[in-house]
């Protein structure tokens, strides 16, 4: 109409911007809506770190061995007195190896301590020997068994030889050691970071697969197509909720493993957050990927737990030693982001600051992210527009 004006259009980045905040709140009233996310999100979390970080342990304690004394000297009596108080076995005295052996078939004891009958006489001549017999059918417990053994016996011999009992013609050394970083020899010290792993990619990368996938298969994702809402802008509004949920759970983490668990932090919290962050992104763009190509939710459930889950508990070093892998595991293990925040993670708990470990990894995590949320872009791309 003459006479009439209308107001200019907005600005194409204000524009988007609006275009984004919409999109977010409708994904956060999704989120809210949806127990399943929540008990993911939060109550996940809590849960896998309470199971996790009480029953999980490489600790051994509490062994049941039998002490077979088949010599009754005073040497003898000491010997078996250091292994019934030590916390780490359960002694059963037994004079009868025939006996001990029986009880090692059934799997009433793990191990075997004999003490043969001349065992007083040949401490005398310096050549005194205990023998040691462990049920290896785990071959992991039956060396830290052995280890344990050895140790009490050790340190038994240690205190004949303050005592004045005996000592080498040569002479006697005293050897001291220390575990840096974990005085207290306690295996949930690295345990229980390595639980965050686990959490956060559950968090990230399993949340957004199914959200993704469940709004392909209820084909609300269509309903977009005709609005002039981008690819990119509903990426990143799937992004952002989820992102600050898995913060949440990072946090209770957090709290978890140093009031439960009495993890000592040696580090600064802003390295934590900021190297969490960066795995979390690389969890969330891993999820959208899977559910960008796939569309369902029972497949992208599966490939995640296949791609990321299953990698991270296994081949990311917080169970097992990356070491003692055969070499092309090793070399594939360096494709995995998991390696790269388990390092991160028990450095600054246990260790600290320690730039020569922290800014390599954490490159390592920025370049995966930025990778992937690109790739996941171009998929998005060519799914959506």
């Amino acid at each position: 109409m003459p006479g009439r004006s209308f107001p200019p259009p907005p600005a194409e980045g204000s524009a988007k911007l609006r275009r984004v905040a919409a999109l977010v709140r409708k994904e956060a009233y999704q989120l809210f809506r949806d127990p399943s996310s929540i008990a993911i999100g939060v109550f996940m979390p809590l849960l896998l770190i309470l199971l996790f970080g009480f029953a999980l342990s490489l600790d051994v304690k509490n062994v049941p061995v039998a002490l077979v004394l088949e010599d009754a000297s005073p040497a003898t009596t000491e010997l078996a007195a250091g292994f019934a108080l030590s916390p780490y076995f359960e002694a059963r005295l037994l004079t009868s190896m025939p006996r001990a052996k029986v009880l090692v078939a059934q799997q009433v004891v793990d191990g075997i301590v004999r003490i043969r009958p001349d065992f007083a006489r040949r401490l005398s001549l310096n050549d005194g020997e205990a023998q040691v017999l462990v049920y290896g059918t785990d071959a992991n417990r039956a060396r830290i068994i052995e280890g344990y053994a050895q140790g009490a016996i050790a340190q038994w011999s240690a205190r004949r030889a303050a005592e004045g009992y005996h000592a080498a013609a040569g002479g006697s050394a005293v050897v001291e050691s220390r575990l840096w970083f974990n005085e207290a020899d306690d295996s949930h010290y690295f345990l229980v970071p390595g639980l965050i792993v686990l959490i956060m990619t559950l968090i990230g990368a399993l949340l957004t697969a199914l959200v993704m996938a469940r709004e392909w298969e209820r084909g609300t994702l269509e309903a977009m197509f005709v609005t002039p809402v981008r690819a990119g802008e509903i990426l990143l509004a799937k992004i952002i909720p989820y992102f600050a949920l898995g913060m949440v759970g990072l946090g209770l983490c957090i709290l978890a493993a140093r009031f439960l668990f009495q993890v000592p932090f040696r580090g600064s919290v802003l390295i934590l957050v900021g190297v969490s962050m960066l795995y979390l992104l690389v969890a969330l763009a891993i999820g959208l990927l899977i559910s960008s190509i796939t569309k369902s939710q029972f497949v992208s459930s599966m490939a995640t737990m296949l791609i990321a889950f299953l990698p991270a508990l296994f081949l990311s070093g917080f169970l097992f030693d990356l070491s003692s892998m055969p070499a092309p595991v090793r070399i594939f293990s360096y494709a995995l982001p998991a390696r790269y925040y388990v390092a991160l993670l028990q450095t600054v708990f246990l260790a600290g600051d320690i730039w020569g470990v922290i800014l390599p990894n954490a490159a390592v995590l920025a370049a995966m992210a930025t990778v992937l949320l690109v790739l996941t872009r171009a998929v998005a791309t060519k799914r959506l527009v």
